[in-house]
């Protein structure tokens, strides 16, 4: 393929997506700029990166089922600074790939079908992504689309570690625990890999609105604080983490809450949000000097530095915490907050390090390292993109 050839990715959220625009060089895919639309922003607009200049460029069109105007118009929008014509094929992040899609695939109108059908294991995340695979299929017929699933990378996980103290029937059923934020931490292991070749045994934490840890055993995933959905592990934004099934029973028989409710709370008002009463960012709660938002933060670290220690037993050792997406990257005060908690285990923190974000932010006497990593979900989604297409 032509170096001038640009490969499309796909990043959807259950209320964004992040467009990646990559140049396909040979067998490496370079990135050429980044462009998100919030579908809960009024009015709606495309935010484009390109190199340094950024660009706010509202859209017109109706958000509908199909997003097909949505499309277009972004598309147009993207040819005045982008040689989108050139476009030959589109990656798309699916969340949950089941015991079906362990590695990524070529989607065609029957992988299309089979993603579709492992909806109900991520209902609030998996009729995003088909969306907007389904309307390209539709606007861009030509395009070539790939999925990269976020359960794919924890495929290595030991059958112990996957399974709940259900029937096994249940578990034969699919009832078991998947993990997710895979596409983050295949980029964080490749990264240790590369700059932290000491970090083999390392506990990734990926602290965004949505929140998971993972145990990587020399890049191989062994554990994931998500389990069979994307509510489950720690604390997050809006979602409450672990929580004690027989809430759910309580809720259910004596408050005679529905369904509809239950995944309301559980989905929208727990979390960050639930526990401070004041906001799920925890930009807002850093900067609040009420009780309720620092009891939010030291829940928040508690948990993240519980499910740690936790993981360390899966691993048989710990020698790195790494910190990584939007909370884990740029935030310093949880990060200190997770390492005091972490103290008997022998990781301690240097300051200036944490402060100013740096990659390697423990002391020199730590025990334990700790990094702070930037993470590069699209560009996991362009390279087995690209790896599918090179081999197809």
């Amino acid at each position: 393929m032509a170096s001038t050839d640009l490969l499309l990715t796909f990043n959807a959220g259950s209320s964004t997506v992040k467009i990646g625009i990559f140049a396909m060089d040979g067998d490496k895919a370079r990135r050429l700029g980044k462009g998100v639309i919030d579908f809960r922003a009024e009015p709606l607009s495309l935010g484009l990166v390109k190199g340094s200049q950024t660009f706010e460029m509202p859209l017109q069109a109706e958000v509908t089922e199909g997003l097909h105007g949505v499309i277009d118009e972004a598309f147009a929008l993207l040819a005045d600074h982008f040689d989108i014509a050139a476009a030959r094929a589109a990656g798309h992040r699916v969340v949950h790939g089941g015991d079906r899609f362990t590695s990524a695939t070529a989607l065609d109108a029957a992988t299309i079908d089979a993603v579709d059908a492992l909806t109900p294991l991520a209902p609030l995340h998996q009729p995003q992504a088909l969306r907007f695979i389904r309307a390209l299929a539709h606007l861009k017929p030509h395009l070539a689309q790939t999925a990269s699933f976020d359960t794919a990378f924890h495929a290595t996980q030991d059958d112990l570690v996957r399974r709940f103290a259900i029937p096994r029937a249940l578990h034969a059923e699919g009832i078991k625990r998947y993990g997710f934020h895979g596409l983050s931490y295949k980029f964080i292991a490749g990264q240790l890999t590369r700059n932290a070749p000491h970090a083999a045994k390392a506990v990734v934490a990926h602290l965004g609105s949505g929140a998971s840890l993972c145990a990587l055993d020399q890049g191989v995933s062994r554990d994931c604080s998500m389990g069979f959905s994307t509510l489950d592990g720690i604390p997050m934004a809006t979602r409450p983490g672990s929580l004690d099934a027989g809430v759910i029973l309580h809720l259910a028989s004596q408050r005679k809450q529905s369904f509809e409710e239950i995944a309301d709370l559980l989905y929208h008002r727990s979390g960050l949000l639930g526990v401070s009463g004041i906001s799920a960012d925890i930009r807002d709660l850093l900067n609040d000097t009420r009780p309720a938002a620092r009891q939010a933060i030291d829940l928040f670290t508690l948990r993240i530095a519980g499910e740690i220690g936790r993981m360390a037993v899966t691993l048989g050792g710990l020698d790195a915490v790494v910190f990584t997406a939007g909370v884990g990257e740029h935030q310093p005060e949880i990060r200190a907050g997770v390492a005091r908690r972490l103290s008997w285990l022998g990781l301690a923190i240097e300051e200036k390090a944490n402060i100013a974000n740096a990659f390697a932010i423990s002391t020199w006497e730590s025990r334990i390292a700790a990094h702070v990593v930037a993470t590069d979900e699209e560009q996991v989604i362009a390279d087995e993109a690209l790896s599918i297409l090179g081999t197809g």
